[in-house]
Parts: C-alpha cells; sequence; structure tokens
C-alpha cells in the first residue's frame, strides 16, 4: 500500500488527469482517492517523520526505538493496547499507514509527543548521558556508613547504589540497582502526612502536628511550644500523622489502605512488605514509644487514639518495601502535582502535594534540612535505608538508594548526586533569579529552541539599548553574531537605533563587524543612515584596526 497527498498538477483542466484533479485534502490509498480529515493529516505527517520505505511502510523496530529513545518504555502502562498490537505483528513486519494510524488512535496525545519531541525533556538521550556520567563519578564515593541500629539493615551491600527518574510525561531511565529492593523508611512518612491531610484537612492535622523544622535530632524527645510533634517528617510527627489514617478501620486493613496507595502511586510496580525490617523495628522502638507516651502525656494525639495500634501502623509503614525504579515514579506523582505519570490516576489533591512538598523542602532531610534547601533547593525526604527521594515539582521524581549515610543519616552517595545534579540544571528552587550568573541547561528547552530564543531575546535586547540584558545573554552562551530572519544582528539594531554603549559592548566581544542583512545593509550603513555619528565613529575606528591587523598580522 502506498500513501501520498496530492496537490492540483496540470495548468488546464484538458491536460489534468482525474488524479491531478484531486484536491490537496485527499490522498491515495492503493492508487484510490480517499478524504482526508484532519487527524488524518495530523497522523500522516507523524507517518511522514520516520522517513517511509519506498513501499509507504515503516519499520515496527523503529516505532519501538523511536519510543524507546525518547525515554517512554514499552511496559508504561499507556502503552499497553500498542505494545499488544506491535508485538502480534511478525518481528520483521512493515507499518502500513492505516496500522499506524491505528495504534496512534490507542494513544494519540502520548505517541504524538514522543515523535514530535514535545515531552517535558525533549532532548532525552542527552540528559541520560548527562545522568550516566554523573552516576559512574558519584559511585566511586565509598565514604560513611551502612545504618546498623537493627541487624537487617546492617546486613545490605553497601556497594549498592541506584538511580532512577521519572518525568511528569512518564520518560524514565534507570541506572545501577535499580530494581533491587529496599525498605522506605523514613522516605514513607510524606506519604503518610497526605494521606491524614486528604481524610482530615490541613486544619485538623495542623491541630496535632506543627509545621515547622525542630532543629533537633529526627528521633528526639522533644515537641514545640504547643506540646505538639514539631513536623510530620520527624518520628514524633509521623506516629501522629499515622494516628489520623483510617483510625475506624482494622489494622490490617489500614495497612493495606497505605500499601494500595503506594501501589497507585508507582503505577502499579511492586510494593511490599519486609516482616524481618518490621519485627526488629518494633524491638528496637523504646525511643519511639517514649514519644508516643509523651505525646499522649501532653494529649497531642485526636481523641480515641490507640496509641499501641498507632506505633505498630507506624513501625509497618516504615518496613514498607520497593526499588528505585518504583519510587522514581512515586516522586513524580508529586512532581505532578498527586497525578501518576504513567497511568493518569489521580492519587493526591494538588493542594496536598503542596503541603507536602512545602514541609519536604524544609524538614524532610533531618539535620541536613537546611543546609538542603540552600545548596540544592529541592523538596526531598531521606530515609536510614539510604533512600533519597527527590521532587522537581513540574518536571521529574527522582529516587536515588545507596546504603552508605553520613554523621546525619543521610546517604552520602544521594547528596553527592544532588549537588552534581544542581550544579548542571537549573533545578534550584531559585535559579530563575541568577539565569545571567550561571550556564546551567534547562532540560525543558529544545537545542533549536534555546538557540532561537536566544537570538531573538538578544536583538530585542540591542535595539532597546539594553545591556544589562544582552551582557546577561552573553553569560548564558547566546552568539553574539545571531542573526534574525532578516539577517539582522543585535550589531545592526544597536547601531540602526544610535545605542552607542552596546555596540562598544559588541565590539569589544570580537563579533563580526560587517554583516549583511537581506537588504545589503551593515551595521556602519545603518549608523550613517541614522545620523548617528557615535556610533559610526565607533564602527570606522574598529573596521580600521581589524585592517591593520590584517595586513600586519604579526603586529610589528
Amino acid at each position: 500500500m502506498s500513501f501520498q497527498s496530492d496537490g492540483l498538477g496540470a495548468t488546464s483542466n484538458e491536460a489534468r488527469t482525474e488524479q491531478d484533479l484531486v484536491p490537496p485534502h485527499i490522498g491515495t490509498v492503493d492508487g484510490q482517492p480517499v478524504v482526508l480529515n484532519g487527524i488524518d493529516l495530523e497522523y500522516q505527517k507523524l507517518f511522514q517523520l520516520f522517513g517511509c520505505d519506498i513501499d509507504g511502510t515503516i519499520s515496527r523496530d523503529d516505532l519501538f526505538a523511536r519510543l524507546q529513545d525518547c525515554g517512554i518504555w514499552v511496559n508504561d502502562p499507556r502503552l499497553l493496547k500498542t505494545v499488544e498490537t506491535l508485538r502480534a505483528l511478525e518481528a520483521n513486519h512493515r507499518i502500513t499507514f492505516s496500522q499506524f494510524k491505528e495504534i496512534c488512535h490507542q494513544n494519540s496525545s502520548l505517541i504524538k509527543k514522543a515523535i514530535q519531541g514535545n515531552l517535558i525533556i525533549p532532548e532525552f538521550q542527552e540528559m541520560v548521558a548527562v545522568f550516566q556520567e554523573m552516576f559512574t563519578s558519584v559511585r566511586k564515593n565509598t565514604s560513611g556508613k551502612v545504618a546498623n541500629y537493627i541487624p537487617q539493615l546492617s546486613r545490605v551491600n553497601p556497594e549498592q547504589f541506584a538511580v532512577s527518574i521519572c518525568t511528569v510525561d512518564g520518560q524514565r531511565l534507570s541506572l545501577g540497582d535499580a530494581q533491587v529492593d529496599f525498605c522506605l523508611q523514613s522516605v514513607s512518612k510524606p506519604v503518610n502526612y497526605c494521606l491524614a491531610l486528604e481524610e482530615h484537612g490541613e486544619t485538623h492535622v495542623h491541630r496535632h502536628v506543627g509545621r515547622e523544622p525542630s532543629g533537633r535530632g529526627f528521633n528526639e524527645l522533644t515537641l514545640n511550644n504547643d506540646g505538639l510533634p514539631h513536623n510530620p517528617l520527624i518520628n514524633s510527627g509521623a506516629i501522629m500523622c499515622c494516628s489520623m489514617i483510617k483510625p475506624g478501620l482494622e489494622p490490617a486493613d489500614r495497612f493495606d489502605y497505605v500499601l494500595n496507595t503506594w501501589g497507585r502511586l508507582t503505577g502499579g510496580q511492586r510494593v511490599s512488605f519486609n516482616n524481618p525490617v518490621y519485627l526488629s523495628e518494633r524491638r528496637t522502638a523504646d525511643r519511639n514509644f517514649a514519644l508516643g507516651y509523651f505525646m499522649r502525656e501532653k494529649q497531642a494525639f485526636p481523641a480515641g487514639t490507640d496509641l499501641i495500634q498507632s506505633l505498630e501502623f507506624y513501625f509497618q509503614c516504615c518496613s514498607i518495601e520497593t526499588s528505585a525504579e518504583a519510587l522514581a515514579v512515586a516522586a513524580a506523582s508529586l512532581a505532578s502535582a498527586g497525578i501518576c505519570p504513567i497511568t493518569g490516576d489521580r492519587i493526591f489533591h494538588a493542594r496536598t502535594v503542596q503541603n507536602c512538598l512545602s514541609l519536604m523542602s524544609s524538614c524532610g532531610m533531618y539535620d541536613f534540612s537546611g543546609e538542603f534547601a540552600f545548596s540544592i533547593g529541592l523538596p526531598a525526604k531521606s530515609g536510614v535505608s539510604g533512600a533519597l527521594m527527590v521532587v522537581v515539582p513540574g518536571v521529574m521524581g527522582i529516587a536515588l538508594w545507596s546504603p552508605r549515610l553520613d554523621a546525619l543519616g543521610n546517604s552520602v552517595r544521594g547528596i553527592e548526586f544532588c549537588k552534581q545534579l544542581v550544579e548542571r540544571y537549573n533545578f534550584h528552587n531559585f535559579d530563575s533569579l541568577t539565569l545571567g550568573e550561571n550556564k546551567k541547561r534547562d532540560p525543558r528547552l529544545k537545542k533549536n529552541q534555546t538557540r532561537i530564543e536566544g537570538t531573538v531575546n538578544l536583538c530585542w535586547a540591542a535595539s532597546q539599548g539594553d545591556i544589562s540584558e544582552i551582557q546577561k545573554l552573553a553569560s548564558l552562551g547566546v552568539d553574539l553574531d545571531g542573526a534574525d530572519y532578516d539577517g539582522r544582528t543585535a550589531l545592526h539594531l544597536a547601531a540602526s537605533e544610535g545605542h552607542d554603549v552596546v555596540v562598544k559592548y559588541l565590539i569589544e566581544r570580537g563579533v563580526h563587524l560587517s554583516p549583511i542583512d537581506r537588504w545589503g545593509g551593515t551595521p556602519l550603513t545603518d549608523a550613517r543612515r541614522g545620523n548617528h555619528e557615535l556610533v559610526a565613529r565607533l564602527l570606522e575606528a574598529a573596521l580600521q584596526k581589524k585592517e591593520l591587523r590584517m595586513k600586519n598580522p604579526s603586529g610589528g
């Protein structure tokens, strides 16, 4: 089967064949005219991006490869029907346009965005290369010690290291031991806080737990001035949140509710329970029992709370087990305001996630929370298993796992990876304030988009005489010789408007002095036409200096 869109071919009706008379919105299938509606035309454009063979077909493997290059995995729940359709074909089967249209119809939005490069990270393979480089670099760090307060954690292989990401569009990458299960420990706390908020609302929840950093150890026997735990992300606050999650249900049903929520957050991936860890946690829980009784003494719990049951529930939640691969999807669900990116399932309301991320930003990293907020600037939660969940709001979730901990109980490799991450990408909460002073990459922009936008902004700044903006753009690596559609550079525009300070700066930066626009004009002719004498003298002097250098390159 061949498919093509035909236009008007001959110069007179008499000379045209019946096929020539087919309007542009009509194509041919097997030589027969077929009316193309708007959707068909859109599918045709996508189909042609693959570079069809002479028989008008594309390779099944090419379609798989295009999706995978974008970070969309074949086990993505959104592609279930698509993958079933493709795998039903023989390995070397060629896909016709009709089959392609059927495949796209099963998930047109995702496939269209992937093929056109319009996912949140358009240059995904470039990010893959950067993450692989950082992973290799960080893996060399073998400092820190594995947690040993219970035997089960001390027996974990300290060499294991995993990095996994999932974007809000469901683009995924996993490196290292990303499929090895580990206990969530304190990484379970943000989700329990969200569940308490969903059930009771923030007013009720924060009658029983504060929202300030404690300034003390995560398990220290202390409460705030109101006799409440300082925040939901330390032990006392997490115990309090557990007391508010489905208190009317049987203990087994309460835990199933939490476990099912984790299953939804991870897009249906494996989430389980580590009973040996739970038993060990319970056996070594004197401090947590003391915290519970201390809060009960202060009447901090909601009325009718069963303290022992709440403590048991807390130990169970800490003993939930999953992989970095799954945890990254859960983090991405928070990054996308409570919607799992690979299923489209809304788990939490956006306001709930906003409150959770706010506290993760200020209280999520034990006694390192302030420093992490300062240097990394992202919401995160760590656990003594070596797990670290990081959220880049509106962009992606990141899961890191490396069992060796620093003195504050955070993963050594996890912290180092985060530092390298924000050195390369503008993910820090306040990077938008320093765009002119750093060379960080914005992975949400296409390479061409970055270049074109830079040129547009440069030309506008030059026409307005905005030297400060031009200096910022230069520091970001924008090509100062970049030209607009008419071939006019920043030097053209600054000269034509008489902005001598900008012209002088551009000359000093070594820009091309005589670029020619589409009308044959140069910056010097523009300056003379506008009677900008000072600008003209600057350009003439620079051109004479350049001519002398060319005549006497040795400078003698």
